[in-house]
């Protein structure tokens, strides 16, 4: 977020977002957004992405979807051990740092996940996971977990 100081000249002051990934043992605690890029360039390991998989409640198919590849190509990953390209390494870890702040919102993932699968009306009625598939659905949902987190329900 930017904000700029009403006495200063324009002063751009950029504050980062914080990302949280677990990979194997390895947590990237508050990491920069640097190290995040870093990471996705690197490419997640299917067994990195396994970790994330069994903590939401989206089958297979619906991750091929969200991932933007087949079925049979998430299933050759998981059989090979195979590490996502950058395009798909992006978005587990925005679906990532998604989880995490829909967590620390609502202050469990039982309940981050009841709202991923409830029709919100803010959001047109659809449901929230329905947006995953995009960058700018993840974005959105973002922006909807700030608000709820401030109160701001309308």
């Amino acid at each position: 977020m930017a904000k700029y100081k009403m006495d200063e000249p324009k002063t751009l002051v950029v504050n980062e977002p914080a990302a949280v990934y677990a990979a194997h043992s390895q947590n990237y605690v508050d990491a920069g957004i640097f190290s995040v890029m870093n990471t996705a360039k690197q490419g997640i390991s299917y067994k990195s992405f396994d970790v994330l998989s069994k903590k939401l409640p989206f089958s297979m198919q619906d991750w091929a979807e969200f991932l933007h590849v087949s079925g049979k190509t998430l299933s050759r990953y998981q059989k090979e051990d195979k590490t996502f390209d950058t395009p798909q390494s992006e978005k587990i870890l925005q679906i990532e740092i998604l989880y995490a702040k829909g967590k620390e919102v609502f202050g469990s993932s039982e309940y981050f996940l009841i709202w991923l699968q409830t029709e919100n009306l803010a959001l047109g009625k659809i449901k929230p996971q329905e947006i995953l598939d995009s960058s700018f659905g993840i974005f959105l949902l973002m922006d909807e977990l700030t608000k709820i987190e401030h109160g701001v329900l309308a």
